[in-house]
């Protein structure tokens, strides 16, 4: 049995959240499961309570309501006298022209994929450094990793949450918290419906089960799958006065 009894799932509703709270409910774990619309949220609780979930909580929010965020996490740990392991692993896929047309459209990506987050992280590490232990993972981008033309404001925020989580990693490394950066590429997701399918894109199934073995090892950054690890290392390294003529 994984040391892992208490999980909050931030975005529990998304298809990677969903595959990867799958993985705690079979090893029997006590799930409390945060998410905006409560349509969704109620079959994603009764599937896991039938794959063997012993507990499953729900909590109705919008996370981009960033003045719900210590009400929810001290819920949460209220539940069960303390939280071992989060998933953070909200977020939307913006429209890139859409935001380069109009700051208002780029704030709501930036609010979305990093300040939410953010916002969510501070209070869930106060609370795991007090405790002296817990695993925090949150699920950013390869996009995080350069800056594209097509989704830079998307990038962006990705990049701001990667430098924000590995500053926490620093900070909590003595008090025995562990935080996991994940960094997904192509997934097929109902966020990426729009986006023709390719060798490259991964299921949601095959990311989950990667999210949760990098949670139980308590890794520091990982790429799913492995390959864009290699991918994104070529990317990073081309240098700018050849990167800035290519279409990416």
């Amino acid at each position: 049995m994984s040391d892992m009894q208490h999980i909050l799932i931030i975005g529990a509703t998304s298809a990677i959240a969903e595959q990867t709270a799958r993985k705690f409910a079979e090893a029997g774990a006590k799930l409390f499961l945060v998410a905006r619309n409560p349509d969704k949220l109620g079959p994603v609780a009764a599937d896991l309570r039938l794959r063997g979930a012993s507990e499953v909580k729900e909590c109705v929010v919008d996370l981009l309501d960033f003045d719900q965020h210590p009400r929810v996490v001290q819920e949460a740990w209220e539940s069960w006298d303390g939280i071992d392991a989060v998933l953070i692993a909200h977020g939307t896929l913006d429209d890139q022209e859409a935001c380069q047309g109009s700051f208002d459209e780029a704030k709501k990506a930036l609010d979305s994929n990093f300040l939410s987050a953010a916002s969510l992280c501070t209070e869930i590490a106060n609370r795991m450094e007090a405790q002296k232990s817990g695993t925090l993972a949150v699920i950013s981008s390869v996009a995080g990793d350069r800056g594209r033309q097509s989704n830079y404001v998307y990038g962006a925020a990705k990049a701001g949450l990667d430098s924000f989580l590995s500053g926490l990693r620093n900070r909590l490394f003595q008090s025995g918290v562990h935080v996991v950066t994940i960094k997904p590429g192509f997934v097929d997701t109902p966020m990426t419906a729009e986006i023709e399918k390719g060798p490259l894109f991964a299921s949601a199934e095959k990311v989950g089960g990667g999210i949760y073995k990098a949670m139980q090892k308590k890794r520091n950054v990982v790429y799913l799958p492995w390959f864009w690890w290699g991918i994104m290392t070529i990317i990073r390294n081309v240098p700018e006065t050849i990167f800035k003529r290519l279409k990416l």
